[in-house]
């Protein structure tokens, strides 16, 4: 098991429910079934959670706020549909307001149907988005890893690129200091202000050319 789901921190929004899915979501972290056990923890802040419990169906009043939770979470996350009106709408899908599961407004990974949903079925599904968010974290490792790979390389070939211009343009000396906010590229070589602009954009053939400053020595 990963780290995020030994401990996972879930938080819980209730989506317009009836309040019989909520009262369950409390008896499952209260004493009598102790999803505590399973290192599961509330919280309130969305920032500090790995599972997002949803209840209730969505509307036009609380779309927004579902996906303003969702998108403060960080990755890796998990979202949790609890009760039948959380998976497809329930016994509210054909009201005016109604506009169906929580996958309307947000991806959801594990549907725990349920009315109202049993405190065993919120932990099966607890535990089932442990797995998931084990399978996620991973895939975001190697994901970042590929990304810092792909970087490494690309600087590898844009050094390579330099050379060959210093070699070929009788460029002396060609420098760059990166930072977030500009690009600032130091060249002396004997070419043309024209020359030098054309080694400044094909070493750096994909920043803005806005944002580069060519300093003659």
């Amino acid at each position: 098991m990963a780290y995020a789901s030994k401990s996972p921190w879930v938080i819980h929004y209730d989506a317009s429910s009836c309040n019989g899915c909520d009262i369950e979501v409390l008896a499952a972290l209260c004493p009598g079934f102790d999803a505590e056990r399973f290192g599961v923890i509330n919280t309130g802040n969305p920032k500090h959670a790995d599972i997002f419990l949803v209840t209730g169906s969505v509307n036009e009043q609380n779309i927004n706020v579902i996906r303003e939770i969702y998108n403060q979470m960080v990755e890796p996350k998990v979202v949790v549909a609890c009760g039948v009106c959380a998976c497809s709408g329930g016994v509210f899908h054909d009201c005016y307001n109604v506009l169906g599961g929580v996958d309307k407004a947000i991806p959801v990974d594990v549907y725990a149907s349920g009315c109202a949903i049993r405190p065993e079925a919120i932990i099966d599904a607890v535990v089932i988005a442990c797995g998931i968010l084990d399978e996620k974290s991973k895939q975001l490792k190697e994901d970042r890893k590929a990304a810092k790979a792909a970087a490494k390389h690309e600087e590898e070939l844009r050094k390579q690129e330099i050379e060959a211009f210093k070699e070929n343009r009788n460029v002396q000396k060609v420098s760059i200091r990166r930072t977030p906010e500009e690009e600032i590229v130091d060249v002396d070589t004997e070419a043309t202000t024209e020359e030098m602009s054309a080694i400044v954009t094909d070493a750096l053939r994909e920043q803005s050319p806005d944002n580069v400053e060519i300093k003659e020595g």
